[in-house]
């Protein structure tokens, strides 16, 4: 029989996906994660925006054209923020984020709708994700911050911590494969005892280890002092901003200024000097004028960011800010347009300063393209800089080559 799991969302998501599909494996299902014909469908869905919902919701006739007798089975964000859009759909299972682990015993159900109560301790069991060259370790569930237009909270529940045991033991199976472990967490700067100690307990795994996105009150000097002796660590720091304007901040319930924000950012430069700073920032926020959206972009240039991702506010009902004045969507994709030039300039920006400081490059060969009749391979340096670099000598995927960039491309480096 053949299962297919198809994801949308957070790396979390594709996290806790992978390891249904090595129960599903174990238990010997044929497992794809490609959305195409099977016999039964789970899909793993996501809330975050609108858009990301109504994908969502588009899946199960998008599986139906596959196969219009296969079984359903619905999770995830959208289905616990809002069962019912799926229940008119003819879905068979519906059982939202808690117990998503439960599902392997759901697979001969016909008609099982039910959302149990997400949970208050972090659920582990064995979840090591099958092998791959770059491997998400998810250690961290649920968030307590509650800010102002964030829907999390409310679907994943309260923050809960993976047993430090548990993290190095799946660690340690990856290592084996892997070239590549990517920290991973709703919330990972709240992860207990506290992040530094997962990172120190990693030291000795024989991989690269790179930390998901940052919370500002993590930043401090004796973690990056810790940080700084740690052999495998990767100097790319996601560190989440939303908004470079403190009046936004103060609407969107952030706990921090942009003062204090840029203070960490240098903090980081004085420890990790050429680390990639990226960050995620989010246009047209209710009551964000123009002359606050000018602040921010303006505040962003002040950092010096390698990459911004930028997106158009979402509203979502439940949230403190689905209640306030919102932004015309014409304005925010006007202004979306602005932000994604500045970060465009600042990553050519930051490109430029690595080659003006001859900063080596650690390419992990992740795939082999071709472009224009050369081949090439591809991959990302410790920096998260996408690396392409014309193959040559006896390297292969999974293979770690130092380089040096020779000069910025489309949608990353040339490296020699």
């Amino acid at each position: 029989m053949k299962v297919c799991i198809f994801t949308l969302g957070c790396k979390v998501n594709f996290y806790e996906s992978e390891a249904i599909i090595n129960d599903l494996i174990k238990k010997g299902y044929e497992v794809t994660n490609k959305l195409e014909y099977a016999d039964i469908y789970i899909l793993n869905t996501c809330c975050v925006t609108n858009e990301g919902e109504r994908k969502s919701r588009q899946l199960v006739s998008r599986c139906k054209s596959y196969n219009e007798n296969a079984k359903i089975i619905v999770c995830g964000c959208a289905s616990q923020k809002n069962p019912d859009q799926f229940q008119e759909k003819n879905v068979n299972v519906i059982i939202g984020n808690g117990h998503k682990d439960e599902i392997i015993d759901l697979i001969d159900e016909e008609n099982y709708k039910t959302l149990k109560p997400l949970p208050l301790e972090y659920i582990d069991k064995d979840t090591c994700s099958p092998q791959r060259i770059r491997a998400y370790l998810k250690v961290q569930d649920g968030c307590n911050y509650f800010c102002s237009y964030c829907i999390i909270p409310f679907v994943r529940g309260r923050s809960r911590s993976r047993n430090m045991d548990s993290i190095i033991l799946e660690a340690k199976s990856l290592e084996k494969e892997c070239k590549e472990i990517v920290l991973t967490g709703i919330n990972l700067s709240d992860f207990k005892p506290s992040l530094i100690e997962l990172l120190e307990n990693l030291k000795d795994i024989k991989c690269r280890i790179r930390i998901g996105s940052l919370e500002v009150n993590v930043i401090d000097e004796d973690f990056l002092k810790r940080l700084k002796n740690l052999p495998n660590f990767c100097p790319q720091f996601h560190l989440s901003l939303q908004s470079g304007c403190d009046k936004t901040l103060k609407n969107m319930n952030r706990h921090y200024s942009c003062e204090e924000y840029l203070q960490k950012v240098n903090l980081i430069r004085k420890y990790f000097p050429f680390a990639s700073i990226t960050t995620d920032l989010i246009i047209g926020f209710p009551m964000e004028t123009e002359e606050d959206f000018v602040e921010s972009l303006d505040f962003c240039k002040s950092v010096g960011f390698f990459m911004i991702h930028c997106f158009p506010y979402s509203k979502r009902q439940g949230t403190k800010a689905s209640n306030m004045p919102q932004v015309l969507n014409s304005v925010k994709h006007e202004r979306l347009k602005r932000a994604e030039k500045v970060a465009k300039e600042l990553g050519t920006n930051y490109i430029n300063f690595l080659i003006e400081n001859k900063v080596k490059q650690n390419l992990l060969i992740e795939e082999i393209v071709e472009i224009e009749g050369k081949k090439y391979f591809v991959g990302h340096s410790e920096y998260f800089v996408k690396c392409y670099l014309e193959k040559k000598g006896n390297f292969n995927v999974n293979d770690i080559i130092s380089t040096e960039i020779e000069k910025e491309i489309f949608d990353g480096v040339i490296v020699r």
